[in-house]
């Protein structure tokens, strides 16, 4: 196989329509399944499926807040959420998709639209250079391969997994970018660009590029096994592309050495092992237009492909040790899948944590490498069919298998009856040229309304599922939310809760807000160890926390103002509260004469002062309706805490919602003139409530408290992207301390000493002005090794051109 001769200069413009036709037809495709369910902007339907939701959309409002100087930070640290947490990882996760950008373009309102557009622009992108990549291992019309290049953008990884996850995409358009910097290593020319490509793979998101990197390993091998070359040849290709991937990868060392070290850090989560699916469930993954419920395989591309791709064994056009070594590479790719140890090298040595095959879009890849190496060595219409029939036996098989999806069969019998008749008609496209229109029209119009058809059908079956029900992200509820918050913003003086309920689990970066609401992979232990034991809930294992209408954590964190649904549908409403300021001083150590192990104890201890009355509990009731009574002074406020218990908690005729860690200090209301606090909790849950549930607040106390720790603590506090700076009154002696928790990062102007998980300092004699600098660590080393990166591809860029100019002046 060779490389595509250089097209004559008038015909340059030719390059771009096979290209272009596999980004019409995928983009297209993905859209018009938006169109056939109804789905938002084309409906009512909404679009955001979980973390899209929850995360995507979130941090894509506060890039543009950021772009547009609106943020409480920077790209290193942010304000907004998590009382203060690294942004540098999460930027570099959930934003380094380069199409993320585009939502900075339209206005904020719609910046959940331009989310949504990134996976047809992204999918659209990568189907375009897969075309380009086919080109490059065997020359062929420009509309076939868009055709197939469509075949892999739109396969069932993209159209069942990563449709919704855009970071993730990016991973499919890494694949064909890697194998374009494969060939150029093999042919010994534009070394810098196959840097340049590595970067821009591993920029997009390392972990999908992780897996494209090793794939791309996998085509080097295959090629340096199949291609004409002489020994020597090979090692240097060798050669050129192992510091090519080196020299890419030490490129996005700034974003990826942070990132490698926050994860280090961040709360551990509790992955299961992997347990590979049953032979039949795998191998139904690969039929077309197959939804396969949960963590399970979805590998098809659409049929035409998979005909082709059967066909290459059979094509004696191509030569033997060729078919050989690109079907046993296949083969043995797909078998790596099942195979726990070589899953966890695709996983980069780590358990999956949700579905166990995200390296699936690799082995589409490689299915339509094989179809276009067959459908360019013109395969015999007897090896075409037999392929067809062994897809039509092979899905009869499998027809029993566990959720066998109902789109299959029409794809399968319709779709490759259509791609058998239009492979034929091209067969006989010799003899009579007419029929290559009609072929062509078929292939595109099989792949566009099978693919479109699979799109919709996956958007369906996960929508029934109870994780992946779609969520709203824009409305007029969550636009007055949005406004409420801006009326009563504060920052730096003070923080404003953006209350609940909440839309997003990232409802402070979504609504300009500084409450304690944060999800993210990234999210420290640190901060889990600070928030979890004052009575913040949480949930994923401590990596997502909730706000918590108390007080006394207000307080704590300085949040001055709350907004709370209005008293009109779908309104809010926003409050000042008082508030000391970030930074405060306690002049001595403070034990709480409460129960220790009562989450009011550790909510004093951290206060400084006694404002709760922790009562004895008496129990009774069975274990689903659980009675609990206490007596406290009349006119306090009683609150509950019981992270075990899911079910419902009533109180003097109030009923509060329990979802067990997710649902932190809760609010029961005043204490009556009888003194008596009672709750009766109705649950499925074995659990049961913990020693002191009930604390009994007296707001007079914590009113002094406030006042002194507003009078004692910052005169003026100055916040910028990643710093802060706290004057402190004139005389103050004891501690400072800084109502952020102490992730790593922080370097302050004295030592920090520990202080329930904040960040705290001794005050130095000479008082005056603190302040800290949060710097991500693995940083500064970072920013070195891209710049000896950076200077390696410079020079070798220089000495290329300078040979370029040396054989121009030869000529």
């Amino acid at each position: 196989m060779t490389d595509s001769p250089p097209a004559p200069a008038g015909r340059r413009p030719s390059r771009l329509y096979g290209p272009l036709l596999a980004f019409l037809i995928t983009s297209g495709a993905f859209c018009a399944a938006w169109v056939a369910r109804g789905t938002f902007p084309f409906g009512d339907t909404g679009r955001a499926v979980n973390d899209q939701a929850n995360q995507y959309v979130p941090f894509h409002r506060a890039l543009w807040d950021l772009v547009h100087g609106q943020a409480a930070g920077d790209l290193l640290f942010t304000w907004r959420g998590g009382f203060g947490q690294q942004f540098l990882s999460d930027y570099y996760t959930y934003l380094g998709n380069p199409f993320s950008w585009l939502a900075v373009l339209v206005p904020r309102a719609h910046v959940d639209l331009a989310v949504f557009a990134l996976t047809p622009v992204t999918m659209g992108t990568a189907a375009a250079l897969m075309t380009v990549y086919l080109g490059k291992l065997q020359p062929g019309p420009w509309w076939q391969r868009g055709v197939l290049g469509a075949c892999y953008g739109l396969c069932g990884w993209a159209l069942s997994d990563a449709s919704y996850i855009p970071m993730w995409l990016w991973g499919l358009v890494a694949l064909p970018l890697l194998g374009i910097a494969v060939e150029w290593c093999l042919e010994g020319r534009r070394w810098p660009g196959a840097a340049l490509f590595v970067a821009l793979a591993w920029y997009g998101n390392f972990y999908t590029a992780m897996m494209a990197t090793m794939a791309a390993c996998v085509l080097l091998g295959i090629r340096l096994a199949t291609r004409d070359m002489t020994g020597p040849e090979r090692l240097r290709a060798l050669w050129r592309a192992s510091t090519a991937a080196v020299t890419g990868v030490l490129l996005t060392l700034p974003l990826l050495l942070p990132s490698f070290l926050s994860s280090g850090a961040a709360q551990p989560t509790k992955a299961a092992a992997f347990d590979p699916v049953r032979l039949d469930v795998f191998l139904a993954g690969m039929l077309p237009a197959t939804h396969l419920w949960g963590g399970r395989p979805r590998l098809y591309v659409a049929s035409l492909g998979l005909i082709l791709a059967g066909s290459f064994v059979f094509n004696t056009a191509i030569a033997r040790k060729t078919r050989l070594v690109w079907a046993a590479a296949t083969l043995l790719v797909a078998a790596s899948f099942q195979f726990p140890p070589t899953q966890y090298l695709w996983h980069g040595l780590a358990v999956p944590n949700g579905n166990p095959y995200r390296e699936a879009f690799v082995f589409s890849g490689m299915v339509v490498i094989l179809a276009w190496l067959a459908l360019a060595n013109r395969p015999r219409p007897l090896h075409l069919a037999l392929t067809a029939g062994l897809l039509v036996a092979a899905t009869f098989a499998l027809r029993h298998t566990d959720d066998f999806g109902g789109w299959t069969w029409p794809a399968v019998l319709g779709g490759g009856a259509v791609s058998l008749l239009a492979l034929l008609l091209l067969s006989l496209a010799g003899k009579h040229r007419a029929l290559v229109p009609v072929a062509a029209v078929l292939m595109v119009g099989v792949v566009f309304a099978e693919s479109t058809a699979a799109a919709a059908n996956a958007d369906a079956r996960r929508a029934r599922e109870r994780w992946a029900q779609p969520a709203v992200t824009s409305n007029q509820s969550i636009t007055d939310h949005f406004e409420a918050v801006r009326g009563v913003d504060g920052w730096p003086a003070f923080r404003t809760d953006s209350g609940a309920p909440q839309t997003s689990y990232n409802d402070a970066l979504a609504l300009r807000a500084e409450g304690p609401q944060y999800y993210s992979s990234y999210l420290p232990q640190a901060t889990y160890q600070a928030l979890e034991p004052l009575g913040y809930g949480y949930k994923n294992d401590g990596r997502t926390f909730f706000g918590a209408d108390n007080p006394v954590l207000d307080a704590l964190f300085s949040i001055g103002a709350r907004v709370r649904p209005g008293a009109a549908p779908n309104s809010w409403t926003a409050s000042r509260l008082p508030a000391p300021p970030l930074v405060t001083v306690r002049s001595q150590p403070f034990t709480s004469p409460n129960p220790a192990a009562s989450v009011y104890a550790r909510q004093e201890n951290a206060l400084g002062a006694t404002v709760y009355q922790v009562p004895r509990v008496t129990r009774g009731g069975t274990a689903t309706e659980q009675a609990y009574g206490a007596r406290c002074t009349p006119g306090s406020e009683a609150y509950w805490y019981s992270p075990a218990l899911y079910g419902t908690a009533i109180s003097a005729s109030t009923r509060h919602r329990l979802e067990d860690r997710m649902t932190g200090v809760l609010k029961l209301g005043p204490v009556p003139a009888s003194g008596r606090v009672d709750v009766t909790v109705r649950t499925k849950s074995r659990g049961h409530a913990p020693d002191h549930p009930i604390g009994c607040l007296d707001r007079t106390k914590l009113d002094a408290q406030i006042a002194h720790l507003t009078a004692t603590g910052a005169t003026s506090v100055r916040a910028g992207g990643h710093t802060i700076e706290a004057a402190l009154p004139r005389g103050a002696t004891g501690t400072a301390v800084f109502a952020m928790t102490d992730i790593p990062g922080w370097h302050c102007s004295a030592p920090l000493r520990g202080f329930h998980g904040l960040v705290a300092m001794d005050i130095p004699s000479d008082g005056g002005t603190l302040s800290c600098t949060f710097t991500p660590k693995g940083l500064t080393p970072g920013l070195a090794a891209a710049t000896l990166a950076l200077l390696a591809l410079a020079s070798a860029a220089a000495r290329s051109l300078a040979t370029a100019l040396r054989r121009r002046r030869r000529a």
